[in-house]
């Protein structure tokens, strides 16, 4: 599949009657809120785990030097807690372009703190899309992104971005945790300002 997901995704669902609808954010959604929204809750869903398989070649690093960023991974009886927010069908036209490189949505059962569940929209960007790198040792994917950067920025601040988010959260991600200490025990973070 192509990494540019947008017409797939604008062909993935009909709005039509729709007035609001939830989206789960798990990485760079949860602390780059760049578009409106109705409600805002912590939330998380069931039989998914983030993980740094992602290659970024439009927001944290380029073509020749991609950097990393998360999906989602089926894992049964996992959960992957985020932030899930009611937004308006409009909000997509912004997010299938944020999200064009190789994510799609996908229909999910979200579960908020207090046990309520709703059905809502996540992007997961597949193992099948052109960008998607996979599996690396964390000291490896720790590396890639210390030395990856885009027009959004050093890959490295994401890194740390989403794992200050996480921790805010009460989110426990062994796999984020585990990249970031490596990226500030090689001490080559300081691209991203610390």
């Amino acid at each position: 599949m192509s990494a540019n997901t947008i017409e797939h995704n604008r062909n993935r669902y009909n709005f039509s009657g729709v007035e609001s609808i939830w989206l789960f954010g798990y990485g760079s959604l949860i602390y780059k809120v760049d578009f409106p929204f109705l409600e805002q809750r912590p939330a998380s869903i069931r039989d998914w785990e983030r993980r740094f398989w992602q290659g970024s070649h439009d927001h944290r690093g380029t073509p020749e030097a991609p950097g990393r960023v998360v999906t989602l991974v089926e894992k049964p009886g996992a959960v992957c807690k985020g932030m899930a927010f009611r937004v308006s069908p409009n909000v997509f036209e912004h997010l299938d372009v944020r999200e064009k490189n190789g994510y799609l949505r996908f229909s999910t059962t979200l579960t908020f703190d207090d046990g309520r569940q709703a059905e809502g929209l996540v992007y997961i960007a597949t193992e099948d899309n052109e960008a998607f790198l996979g599996h690396a040792p964390d000291a490896d994917i720790a590396r890639q992104i210390a030395m990856a950067s885009g027009p959004s920025g050093p890959n490295a601040e994401y890194l740390l971005r989403l794992a200050d988010s996480l921790r805010a959260l009460g989110a426990d991600c062994p796999h984020t945790f585990a990249i970031e200490s490596h990226l500030h025990s090689t001490g080559e973070n300081s691209r991203s300002g610390g």
